[in-house]
């Protein structure tokens, strides 16, 4: 069984990566915003806490969250293992993690500079239909702001507005990176029998994946 988390800021590429990995390793994507809507959705005892919480404008707790986690992790197909996408995102749902008992073998850094996050994400366009994606620099369409099959108008969705990305990569500074050091100082300790690797995001998304695809087989 292979438990892997990916870390790394807002555009990096985690997200292709761990469709990848899954592909490849025959794992499951765990996204706890998914868990948190599927266990609502299907009426389960921490579902219904979940729902009862969120219907009275509360945050779901990092311990029900864990405890959803644990769950999932006994449906039969994790059985092979799990890649955590978006979680943890904080120190204190790092420490509710390792203290569930729940092991994590890799922990994979995705390092990207701010720099290259606000030009990745700022400079993307989408063509909304289709859901076609171009991006001014590095994949422009023919005719500038239009779809090339089309020929209609591209956007930029609001997540991908500089100042909306500025305001994720604080975020993501103050909240989830310190993570990475958690991690750090717990395998220095000797608490965790887990290996951490920092990948060059700044790389074409092949050469990305080959790199990690090479450290899940060592």
């Amino acid at each position: 069984m292979l438990r892997i988390i990916l870390l790394g800021p807002p555009g990096a590429g985690k997200g292709t990566q761990a469709q990848l990995i899954c592909k490849t390793k025959n794992l499951v994507q765990i996204s706890t915003g998914d868990m948190l809507r599927a266990a609502i959705s299907a009426g389960t005892e921490l579902g219904l806490q979940a729902k009862q919480v969120m219907a009275e404008g509360g945050l779901v707790s990092d311990d029900l969250v864990i405890a959803m986690v644990a769950e999932r992790l006994k449906q039969p197909d994790c059985v092979h293992g799990c890649i955590f996408d978006g979680f943890p995102r904080t120190i204190k749902q790092a420490q509710a993690l390792a203290d569930s008992g729940i092991s994590i073998d890799q922990v994979i850094e995705i390092a990207v500079p701010d720099s290259n996050i606000i030009a990745r994400m700022s400079g993307r366009r989408i063509h909304k239909s289709s859901g076609r994606v171009y991006h001014i620099e590095h994949n422009p369409p023919k005719v500038a702001g239009v779809d090339d099959l089309t020929g209609e108008p591209l956007e930029q969705r609001a997540d991908d507005l500089e100042h909306v990305v500025l305001d994720r990569l604080v975020k993501y500074h103050n909240e989830t990176a310190p993570v990475v050091g958690f991690y750090l100082e717990q395998i220095a300790a000797g608490n965790m029998r887990t290996t951490y690797t920092k990948i060059d995001g700044t790389e074409s998304i092949e050469t990305v994946s080959a790199k990690v695809l090479a450290l899940l087989q060592t």
